[in-house]
């Protein structure tokens, strides 16, 4: 396959926040971390509200619905969607030409059948529920010798679909046995098979997201034989909880196929609980009766998606620190490992750290291999990238290259020299002093604990600022982001260097348009940390 340049481009989303889950405000923003393919629109330089005439200001229009673009958009969006649509029809006929599988047995049809809609109960999340469909991905052997991963198993089944769509719906299905099994063709039958589970997310064309839970594991059966992958497709972004349910549909599987339909279509009907509730799915089990499976959502909701254990197990506090440094200045980022799981557990945690703060550009968790050319992407973006494809990625310049496989010689493989030096020394070493408080075994909870702890207030003190430098005409108006004077407001001449690079990013520029339409009383979790701390230094120089 011939390497060739890739033009990103997308439409950066920008969704409504919901009053739901208040105390935890941004966090919940975390839903829209996982994105394939995005780009950025900038504001004009000469927008920061320095002497700038806000008039010339192209319009913001920070709410988007369901994916789909706000009257008004401009021109320059709408050759964004244009050429982001080019980029996804390209890879889509990719895996039509390169990869031609065998029609499963039953048709992929259409559209979901409905679900009955419930009463609001504060339990639930309105609207949310747990999936939309779990594919079985098998290995089957071509007529050529090698194995090819199709999809064997579907619920629910679909039908009902015209020609147009049933095209569509069969190339995203394609899609997803390439996630679920990115090293391709390169398998062989086998007797051991130690199961992993993993995530990733399909980013349609019109900005829509959808998450993708996978277990890889070998299937029950005598002497040697393919693994096979058992993939649910959610809009919803909660790894332990699938990681539960996927232990479910292991156990069912091992006694049939058929026992896996009554429990997810239990699942199915169950609406998706809110942060601390539970939800009981009823499921009738041969030989064991009927079963309560429990599924208990977790209180901070935030970290639902993301496991800090495998992070600091892979990397020392001052190698995060460094990832952390060169992913705030939103740069160009591999990281390498040879189990699938690693590589989306890092990525996700990585992007978490940057609360209050949204990844922006390019994210895969896990890149397939027919879709290697992606690190010769121009523009910023995290991507994983399995070990054996190590040497193929390694080549680029401005790169910072990660090796997250045990035994390694070395951590960062290529990097730009200076990711040591991006973090204002004091509060880099308040991060490391913070995060040395949790326990040498720490378990999830610690860990959710003292991670946001060690590095929410570094985005406190350099830019917890920020609202003092939005300037409103009247109540209820707009505000007008003052970025020169913003940065030049702080006394350290370090972190004043470090800002003047941050308000450069992406990240920070989204960041700012919302709390410049969000009204000037709706404060939120980071808000709040910001006031804890301003508090904390009158009670100090009062003292003094």
């Amino acid at each position: 396959m011939s390497r060739r340049s890739w033009s990103f481009s997308s439409v950066r989303l920008r969704t409504k926040r919901t009053s739901e889950d208040e105390t935890s405000d941004g966090f919940r923003r975390r839903d829209r971390l996982f994105s394939s393919v995005r780009e950025n629109r900038r504001r004009p330089k000469g927008s920061e509200g320095d002497g700038a005439d806000p008039s010339t200001d192209k319009p913001r229009g920070n709410e988007m619905h369901q994916g789909m673009f706000p009257p008004g958009e401009d021109d320059e969006d709408k050759g964004a969607m244009k050429r982001l649509s080019t980029m996804w029809t390209s890879f889509r006929g990719k895996i039509s030409r390169d990869r031609v599988p065998k029609e499963p047995d039953s048709p992929l049809s259409s559209e979901l059948a409905p679900v009955e809609e419930k009463p609001r109960d504060q339990r639930y999340t309105s609207g949310q529920f747990f999936f939309e469909y779990l594919v079985v991905v098998s290995l089957k052997k071509t007529k050529s010798g090698v194995y090819e991963p199709q999809i064997t198993y579907q619920f629910p089944k679909k039908d009902g679909m015209v020609r147009f769509q049933k095209e569509e719906e069969e190339k995203t299905l394609k899609a997803i046995t390439l996630f679920c099994f990115p090293e391709g063709i390169n398998w062989a039958p086998l007797t051991e098979y130690c199961s992993e589970t993993f995530s990733f997310v399909l980013t349609e064309i019109d900005g829509s997201r959808r998450n993708g839970y996978c277990r890889r594991l070998l299937p029950h059966g005598n002497g040697a034989r393919p693994p096979e992958a058992y993939c649910i497709i959610s809009k919803v972004a909660c790894f332990g909880l699938f990681s539960k349910i996927f232990d479910e549909v292991e156990k069912r599987r091992q006694k049939s196929m058929a026992m896996i339909y009554p429990f997810m279509q239990s699942l199915r009907e169950a609406p998706f609980p809110a942060p601390g509730n539970t939800v009981n799915i009823k499921s009738f089990i041969p030989e064991s009766g009927t079963e309560i499976i429990s599924l208990t959502r977790p209180i901070d909701s935030w970290l639902e998606h993301v496991d800090f254990r495998v992070l600091f197990r892979c990397l020392t506090d001052e190698e995060v620190l460094q990832v952390f440094a060169a992913t705030v200045l939103e740069r160009r980022i591999i990281f390498i490992a040879e189990e699938l799981g690693t590589l989306s557990q890092v990525i996700h945690a990585v992007t978490v750290l940057l609360y209050p703060f949204i990844w922006q550009h390019t994210l895969i968790s896990i890149v397939p291999e027919i879709l290697i050319d992606v690190v010769m992407a121009p523009t910023p973006y995290l991507l994983g990238v399995q070990k054996r494809l190590a040497d193929q990625v390694t080549d680029q310049g401005d790169l910072l290259a990660v090796d997250l496989s045990e035994g390694r010689k070395q951590t960062f493989i290529r990097d730009n020299g200076d990711e040591d030096s991006i973090l204002p020394h004091k509060l880099k070493e308040e991060i490391l002093q913070a995060l040395k408080s949790r326990n040498e075994n720490a378990t999830l909870e610690e860990l959710n604990r003292v991670v946001p702890e060690a590095f929410l207030p570094f985005f406190v003190k350099t830019v917890g600022h920020f609202s003092k430098y939005i300037v409103r005409n009247g109540p209820g108006q707009p505000g007008q982001f003052q970025k020169r004077n913003f940065y030049k407001a702080l006394e350290s001449k370090s972190t004043r260097h470090f800002v003047k690079k941050f308000v450069e990013t992406q990240m920070f520029d989204l960041f700012i348009q919302e709390a410049e339409q969000r009204p000037t009383n709706q404060n939120g979790f980071f808000e709040q940390k910001i006031a804890e701390y301003q508090r904390k230094v009158r009670e100090k120089t009062k003292k003094h």
